[in-house]
């Protein structure tokens, strides 16, 4: 039998569920996390960017990352500047300028604002702002690539509702915003002014009112399908699913926690696959309560294990190369030096490149 291994066409059957891009994305944001080498941080948004240009599709969402990269040099700027403004507790020797001081009482003590700027500073701000603006930008690729709604529909049955509410609320802003822009249109053909506070409480009616419309029969459209109806369940059940699902939350949490800073690295990742079982384990259980069933479902194949596999070996790995005290994720600042780019970090962070060349390919991109 012959075994293609070029990327298919996604079509209806095939198409990549949108719980891998998710965790491809945490993956990168993970590795992230643990670095703050600007050729790693710049390495990790050019593999996220390759991803998202290869397999994004021209869905609204889809746009989304230019705007999420827009924000990441936004937050470099605005940690730049509060570097230069207020200050920071790094010492450095190559002083750039110096701005005036403003004097402060006393409360204010270990608080100023202005004073000599050095080049360390600035150099350690960039730093911090670029890890920040990474994360940012792995989470826009997510957003690009995933379909929020088809993610939705695969939420567990214990979280149906949340799902159901989040959707009609994505349904409706979108909604809101045609009827404003629609409204003001139609004043300014009539000649009257779109701007304003009159003019604001003039569409604001009619807006409200279709919205209130759009509840109504979407309420009504709601109870005619049987939403809120549950099953039977018996209580020990519904204890064991809160006992589960909260203390499954409170180690994801702590697990979490542990990833993100660097002196927990050894226990952050049992008690968050330990929180993630639990976790799961209660949403099972909770899901007895629902009665609905799924139409077509998204299957959870082999090409989104790859995909979301690649984004947990660059966290994987990172994280290991994290805890053999390398100092190169870490460029000192003080001396100030240039970064290396360390060879084993950066072959590990080539790993979330996979997704280009396992996932369906769009039929907008073919």
């Amino acid at each position: 039998m012959k075994v293609s291994l070029r990327a298919p066409v996604a079509g209806r059957s095939n198409a990549l569920h949108a719980g891998a891009w998710w965790l491809w994305a945490l993956g990168l944001a993970t590795a992230a996390s643990r670095t703050t080498n600007p050729l790693l941080l710049g390495l990790l948004v050019g593999v996220a960017g390759y991803v998202v240009a290869a397999r994004r599709t021209d869905a609204p969402w889809a746009r989304s990352y230019r705007t999420f990269v827009t924000l990441g040099l936004l937050v470099i700027g605005i940690r730049l500047a509060f570097s230069v403004v207020l200050g920071s507790p790094i010492p450095g020797s190559h002083v750039l300028f110096t701005l005036p001081d403003v004097p402060l009482p006393h409360w204010a003590r270990g608080v100023r604002i202005g004073g000599r700027v050095t080049a360390e500073q600035l150099v350690f701000a960039l730093y911090d702002g670029a890890k920040l603006a990474t994360l940012l930008i792995c989470v826009g690729a997510a957003n690009a690539l995933a379909n929020p709604a088809r993610l939705l529909k695969s939420l567990p049955g214990a979280l149906y509702e949340v799902g159901v509410a989040v959707v009609v609320a994505m349904t409706f802003a979108p909604n809101m915003v045609a009827d404003v822009v629609r409204l003001r249109t139609a004043r300014r053909l009539r000649g009257r002014p779109a701007g304003g506070i009159r003019a604001v409480l003039q569409i604001g009616l009619p807006v409200l009112e279709g919205a209130l419309e759009r509840s109504v029969a979407v309420a009504a459209s709601m109870d005619a399908r049987g939403y809120g109806r549950t099953a039977q369940v018996p209580t020990a059940v519904r204890h064991t699913t809160t006992v589960l699902t909260l203390g499954g939350l409170l180690g994801v949490c702590a697990g979490t926690y542990g990833l993100l800073a660097a002196e927990g690295a050894s226990y952050g990742v049992p008690v968050l696959v330990l929180g993630l079982l639990a976790a799961l384990a209660g949403l099972r259980l909770g899901g007895r309560r629902s009665v609905r069933t799924r139409y077509r479902p998204d299957r959870w194949g082999v090409r989104s294990w790859l995909v979301a596999g690649s984004g947990i070996a660059v966290a994987a790995l990172m994280i290991r190369a994290g805890g053999d005290g390398s100092g190169a994720l870490h460029p000192g600042v003080v001396p100030l030096v240039a970064p290396a780019l360390p060879l084993w970090p950066a072959a590990s962070v080539l790993i979330g490149v996979l997704p280009a060349f396992v996932a369906p390919v769009p039929k907008e991109t073919t």
